[in-house]
């Protein structure tokens, strides 16, 4: 069997069928010959992080993935600000923080439809005005992190419990934070709600008569004149990735919430931005993959590019974009067959529909396995429809992990205990017979 793993995550793959695109999927719709190569050489099913028909972001789906519950999550607040190398201690609450344009309506704060264009330098200069915010012995600070958005910290006796601003959706209004529902009667949670309402309403106050923003309503342009906030977060204590399932772990992935995620569980990750070259990127990200089996035993390798072209352009992008990432996968796809040593594993973390309000959608996504002693269903495509079809069935959340340890010979049989620990992987790290 094999001794190594690699685990191709094309994010966001998933979708609905489209009368555009002849009642297909993107993914069915596309030209695939290396995906569908692989789906030959091994089992085939659907998989979902958590249940069918809940909407999951990237990273609670990943979190499921890498085989950890969702009472360990931290938030993804926390997520991306160790990703985007922000200090918070143990006790900051970190949350996703972006700036928006809005209007005043009957004393609330309408989401404007159109999305405003700035400048990284119009950015700079909004994020100096609001750095930091003193809330009655809460101190606020916003860090920007990339585009429009940033990382608000609250230091102090705080709590993550406090929900959304941001609604989302254009042309709905801004949200007031509250405490979540079992927080309800918490002094903690209360404070850390209302410190959070004023600092918006005083960035409200201050970029709206912010003379950058003048000039720009001046100048036709829509002022950037509110933050919307999201997804608070806390540090947690977990087990290690390695302690956790026996193997080291590498993230070959972009994106802050992944470089954080993975740092936040132990995997060791190597940042590979994305160049807008979607083929180039993934034959890269996966030649690194092939040249770090030695020193790895689970190799994550990661791309954005179906996700993205769902939200930014829709069904008959996203399509491209699953053709380019076969394209940048044929660079390798002998190499990575070749290779007995090598338990090849290609999903996705969670379906995104080209075409609606949603941000994700609940349906689940194709998973193929292929390796040295994988089973083979006679399944010819790599896709929604045809992986259902599939001997591997449906699997769900943290099972991924258990049937890479079944793949590598490293499954332990139950009962066995071979440590104090009850760990699923084996052998473990036993302490040897003495004789004395």
């Amino acid at each position: 069997m094999p001794s190594r793993c690699i685990l191709i995550l094309l994010d966001g793959l998933g979708d609905r069928s489209f009368e555009s695109l002849d009642g297909k999927t993107p993914l069915e719709a596309a030209k695939t010959p290396n995906l569908d190569r692989l789906a030959e050489c091994g089992v085939n099913g659907l998989f979902h992080a958590d249940r069918v028909g809940r909407a999951l972001p990237s990273e609670n789906a990943h979190f499921a993935i890498f085989g950890y519950g969702p009472d360990e999550f931290p938030g993804r607040g926390y997520l991306e600000a160790v990703g985007a190398g922000i200090e918070v201690s143990d006790d900051d609450v970190a949350i996703l923080a972006h700036f928006v344009s809005v209007k005043e309506e009957g004393g609330k704060l309408l989401l404007r439809r159109d999305k405003p264009e700035f400048s990284p330098q119009e950015i700079e200069e909004l994020t100096r005005h609001i750095a930091s915010y003193d809330a009655g012995g809460i101190i606020l600070s916003f860090t920007h992190t990339g585009r429009h958005e940033g990382i608000l910290t609250l230091s102090g006796s705080v709590s993550p419990f406090i929900t959304d601003t941001d609604p989302f959706i254009r042309g709905r209004y801004l949200m007031e934070p509250l405490p979540h529902a079992h927080a309800v009667d918490d002094p903690v949670a209360q404070r850390s709600a209302r410190a959070l309402k004023d600092y918006l309403l005083w960035c409200y106050n201050e970029l709206s008569s912010h003379p950058l923003n003048e000039k720009r309503t001046a100048d036709g342009k829509l002022p950037l004149n509110a933050i919307a906030t999201q997804r608070a977060g806390k540090y947690k204590e977990v087990q290690p990735f390695q302690e956790r399932w026996g193997l080291r772990g590498l993230s070959i992935s972009s994106g802050i919430v992944y470089w954080g995620l993975c740092r936040f569980v132990g995997i060791e990750i190597l940042k590979d931005k994305d160049t807008g070259n979607i083929a180039a990127d993934f034959t890269r990200r996966m030649e690194t993959a092939l040249g770090s089996l030695n020193d790895y035993d689970f190799i994550h390798v990661h791309t954005k590019a179906p996700d993205t072209a769902a939200h930014d352009e829709g069904a008959g992008a996203k399509k491209k974009a699953i053709e380019e990432i076969d394209k940048g996968l044929g660079e390798v796809i002998d190499r990575l067959l070749a290779d007995r040593e090598i338990l090849t594993i290609v999903t996705s973390d969670h379906s995104t529909p080209s075409e609606s309000v949603l941000i994700h959608s609940g349906e689940p996504v194709p998973i193929a396995i292929m390796g040295k002693g994988v089973r083979r269903d006679g399944v010819e495509s790599f896709d929604e429809v045809s992986c259902a079809a599939g001997a591997l069935g449906f699997v769900q959340g943290e099972d991924l992990m258990h049937l890479v340890l079944n793949h590598l010979d490293r499954v332990k049989l139950r009962g066995a205990m071979d440590t104090p620990e009850d760990q699923p992987y084996w052998p473990g790290p036993f302490e040897p017979f003495i004789l004395e």
